[in-house]
């Protein structure tokens, strides 16, 4: 069965599937059309327009209101509410409105990014309104196609879209279907053929009856898919839960600090406001704000390599992919017929550019092309040749008749003869050749359409003079075939490269398309996308690799429910093996498109998918990252994440690369905030418990100065001033991560949340660790025998002690971050952007002025000291400085050594990911080899796909 013929049988077994109110339309439909030759009339459509309802999608509609107050309504939106009313509770205005401000920036980005969600199905929505002839009344108007109802009668002609589901009445038709099946060619429909709404009348005009209209159509159904994609995004997932493990355990500590405080007698004023700053300080508020602002960042990178990013998540996304299904053609092909160089010739001294300059006699060289065909010659034959020759009749196309034939006259020979190019089974019959040529010409076409090629077959008559017209005619003339022209929509120059690209990156490429299986199959066999399989030719020859792609077709795919239009349940487990093997799908549907992608997300992997068509808008939406490719329709826009503004799937490789990079910076980002939240959080936790300052002092404290008439006090903390300052100096620093320099994974990118709190626990241990061992250094700095005391820098007052560990906290912090950006590696494996250590210096150097020249006063009732002040140790700062970089050495060490142990014994899974087992075209073709001269055998060997080698080695398309 021919694809034209299984597409509309696939059709009519949709419309048989229609619940009973779709199979009233149709009744309703077909008995107006044999009612009337006039169309209806106005009454008549105006009671089946409110039976039926408008020729238009219908469109869940939310208000914005609601949406926005959803923003402000979700988990990590309250916590930060729980902040802000924290900061009004203690009377700390400016922190609020801070607060407030982040809370309605992130309500503003989700709010932005939620409505974007409509826009598929609105540009869809809006392909439903051209208008539409239509005959009412027995008079033909053009009116609105939202007014269409069944049983209308239509005028289809070309150039026009067609405004709803049709059935032609009488005559041919050529329909562009590649937006819905990804059919290059346009198809020919006849009398009882159904015109699906979406496609293009490319020539002909016929009249029409409208069978379904609005969500009863095939078009409806495609953009009802796009409905059913509501999701949280993965970047956002790992952040809640990042931010709720961090959130619980820094209630869990504030808490026991808070009742062991009022247990130990304290201000209950104190205690509390000491709590809430604990709170305040330990919940990283700005983590999606940081993490938001590196993936715009990353957008405006990935738009310089001509790819617009319209949901920001998407980058994260993408660099996780590790399975990317692509449309061919418009995306891996060219959507346009090439001549191929391969031409069986079948007469003597002819060369394919004569057979283009015969091809180019049997058309109207001279005018426009009137089709693809004409199209295809015209534009490669030596026109300039055809001056001194005179086309005196010519004979168009026809359906029937499956040829064009032209009489020619040469003006320097005065002579003349007859070229005609068709269909090869056509031209047979009528050439006088011996039964040799045709049995070569047969096995051809055969052999060429098991690749998937198309062929052209050009004949000439001998010549004659231009009085006796030629004996009688074409067939007395006696035509010789002159030999075949093959053509293809050939993939893109970069496809092929692009595909090895994207496997050395550990992303396996599926190609999805509407087009013919063999075409298909052809196309796999160019782009070296199939098995890589070794084998020998015979004994004692050197193996050569062949790429022997497996193709299936629709009919093992899973597919919507009839009647509640929901995916079968179990996809993963019925489909997954049989979806999985393949290296690519053909004369499928926008369904199947949808269901494959879905059935491969279900598998585990993250799914990318490629296209341009309204075909593709529904698997687009579903796929993890939608790529509409350049010259993609308005629904295939929408219904995308990245959008394409350069041709060839080179663009998404390059995009691969970058969103890779962004997602390190986010991995490194988000290490560090773990990791200083933990560190400042534990310290004070630890701190509090264990370290007692008034412990620390002299016996005769009361009679030295600087202790004041109240001494010490009961626990240690910072000014909250000091706790602000740090937190905003680190977020000015964090911007600038968006700008470091990292290097792109070679596998696709995971979160695995527990590796990261394991690495940061140990970044905080030995930080905090540092930090305590400082303070105790700092209390003890009275006692005759302590470190500080024999180098000199004994004494300390508590203010110049609280502005110590302001200093060393700060510092810790900032080198924190150059050991988390290196993750596995030393901090000097990899050097940070100019940007970045621009601002940790700025940051670094405004710390330590502070720490240095900050007034002697009361902050927070807590007394405060500039260690370069008069009487103080201006050495101090050195010493601190010194002590934290050493401290610094420790601490990479420690993470370099955390992540051999975890690597070497794969704990916490930290050497999984998904797409790990990929092998690239050139290491499988290695291993091929190799594995094939170990055997020792001429027997094939598969490698490098999960496909069988029952399937791969045949080389043919499964049904």
């Amino acid at each position: 069965m021919g694809f034209k013929a299984q597409f509309i049988s696939k059709i009519a077994t949709m419309n048989k599937q229609r619940d009973s109110d779709d199979l009233s339309i149709d009744e309703e439909a077909f008995r107006c059309k044999h009612s009337s030759a006039d169309g209806l009339t106005s009454d008549e459509a105006l009671v089946l327009l409110r039976k039926f309802g408008p020729n238009a999608l219908p469109e869940k509609q939310k208000s914005k209101l609601l949406i926005y107050v959803e923003q402000l309504w979700q988990p990590m939106p309250i916590m930060i509410w729980i902040a802000a009313i924290t900061e009004a509770g203690i009377q700390n205005w400016a922190d609020m409105a801070i607060l407030l401000g982040i809370q309605f920036t992130n309500a503003t980005l989700g709010y932005y990014e939620i409505t974007k969600a409509g826009d598929a199905v609105a540009a869809l929505k809006n392909s439903l309104k051209p208008l539409a002839t239509v005959k009412r009344d027995g008079q033909w108007k053009n009116l609105d196609a939202t007014d269409l109802v069944p049983g209308d009668l239509v005028l289809l002609a070309a150039g026009s879209a067609i405004p709803a589901d049709c059935v032609v009445k009488e005559g041919t038709l050529e329909v562009d279907q590649s937006a819905l099946t990804g059919e290059s060619m346009a198809v020919t429909m006849y009398a009882g053929d159904s015109c699906k709404m979406g496609s293009t009348v490319y020539r002909g005009e016929v009249e029409a009856v409208v069978e379904h209209t609005g969500e009863n159509t095939f078009f409806g159904k495609t953009a009802s898919l796009l409905q059913t994609s509501d999701e949280l995004g993965n970047l956002q997932k790992l952040l809640l839960q990042i931010v709720v493990v961090l959130v619980v355990i820094s209630l869990t500590l504030s808490f026991v600090v808070f009742g062991y405080l009022l247990g130990a007698g304290n201000d209950v004023r104190h205690t509390v406001s000491f709590t809430v700053v604990l709170i305040v300080a330990s919940i990283p508020v700005a983590i999606e704000i940081v993490c938001t602002t590196t993936l715009a960042l990353g957008s405006k990178e990935l738009s310089k390599h001509g790819a617009i990013v319209t949901r920001l998540a998407a980058i994260e996304d993408m660099a996780g992919m590790s399975m990317l299904c692509s449309d061919k053609t418009g995306t891996l092909t060219m959507n346009k017929m090439v001549i191929q160089p391969e031409t069986p010739l079948y007469a003597a001294g002819e060369t394919q550019a004569s057979l283009l300059r015969y091809a180019a006699m049997a058309a109207k060289w001279r005018e426009p092309p009137r089709d693809a065909l004409d199209t295809l010659v015209l534009g490669q034959a030596d026109l300039a040749s055809l001056e001194a020759t005179q086309q005196v009749d010519y004979m168009p196309f026809d359906p029937i008749v499956k040829r064009t034939e032209g009489t020619i006259f040469d003006a320097a020979t005065q002579l003349c003869f007859k070229v005609t190019k068709g269909a090869p089974h056509v031209l047979l019959k009528l050439c006088v050749d011996d039964e040799a040529v045709k049995q070569r010409c047969e096995a051809d076409v055969t052999r060429l359409g098991q690749r998937g090629i198309r062929c052209l077959a050009v004949a000439r008559t001998s010549t004659y003079d231009a009085d006796d017209g030629g004996g009688g005619g074409g067939e007395a003339a006696g035509f010789r075939l002159l030999g075949l022209l093959t053509f293809l929509d050939p993939p893109r120059h970069d496809t092929r490269e692009t595909i090895h690209r994207a496997l050395s990156y550990g992303v396996e490429v599926k190609m999805i398309t509407g087009d013919h299986l063999l075409i298909a199959m052809e196309t796999a066999r160019m782009l070296d996308l199939g098995d890589r399989v070794a084998v020998v030719d015979r004994a004692g020859s050197p193996p050569r690799v062949e790429v022997r792609p497996l193709i299936r077709g629709a009919d093992g795919l899973p597919v919507l429910d009839a009647h509640t239009k929901k995916p079968p349940p179990h996809l993963a487990r019925d489909y997954g093996d049989y979806i999985r093997r393949g290296h690519g799908f053909a004369q499928v549907f926008p369904e199947h498109k949808f269901l494959i992608v879905q059935t491969l997300r279900e598998m585990g992997f993250k799914t990318g998918m490629t296209g341009d068509g309204v075909n593709d808008a529904p698997a687009l939406k579903r796929a993890d990252v939608g790529i509409a490719v350049a010259g993609a329709t308005d629904a295939a826009r929408a219904a995308s994440d990245i959008v394409l503004t350069q041709e060839g799937l080179s663009t998404i490789i390059e995009g691969l690369i970058v969103s890779r990079c962004i997602f390190q910076r986010m991995k490194n980002f988000i290490t560090y905030r773990i990791a200083a939240t933990l560190q400042l959080l534990v310290f004070f936790f630890v701190a509090v418990l264990s370290m007692k300052p008034a412990a620390f002092m002299p016996p005769d404290h009361a009679a030295i100065a600087s202790f004041g008439p109240d001494g010490w006090p009961s626990y240690f903390k910072l000014p909250v001033l000091m706790l602000m300052l740090i937190t905003l100096l680190n977020d000015g620093t964090l911007i600038s991560v968006g700008y470091d320099h990292v290097q792109p994974s070679r596998l696709p990118n995971v979160w695995n949340v527990p590796v990261l709190f394991a690495v940061s626990s140990v970044l905080a241990a030995v930080a905090l660790f540092s930090s305590l061992i400082m303070l105790y250094l700092c209390l003890s700095s009275w006692e005759p025998r302590s470190l500080l005391a024999r180098w000199g820098l004994g004494e300390l007052t508590y203010g110049q002690i609280t502005t110590a560990m302001y200093l060393k906290v700060s510092i810790s912090d900032f080198l924190t971050l150059f050991s988390a950006r290196t993750h596995d590696g030393f901090f000097w494996s990899s050097a940070p952007s100019p940007i970045l250590v621009g601002a940790a210096s700025v940051s670094l150097l405004l710390s330590t002025l502070l720490a240095c020249f900050w007034p002697k006063s009361t902050v927070d009732e807590q007394e405060v000291d500039g260690l370069a002040n008069d009487g103080a140790h201006p050495s101090l700062a050195v010493f601190v400085w010194l002590y934290c970089l050493v401290w610094w050495l420790i601490q990479d060490a420690a993470k370099v050594l955390l992540y051999r142990w975890m690597q070497a014994y794969n704990v916490l899974g930290i050497n999984d990911a998904v797409g790990g087992d990929l092998v690239s075209p050139d290491a499988a073709a290695k291993d091929a080899t190799v594995a094939l001269q170990k055997a020792g055998s001429a027997m094939d060997l598969t490698v490098g796909s999960s496909a069988s080698h029952d399937d791969a080695s045949l080389g043919h398309a499964q049904p």
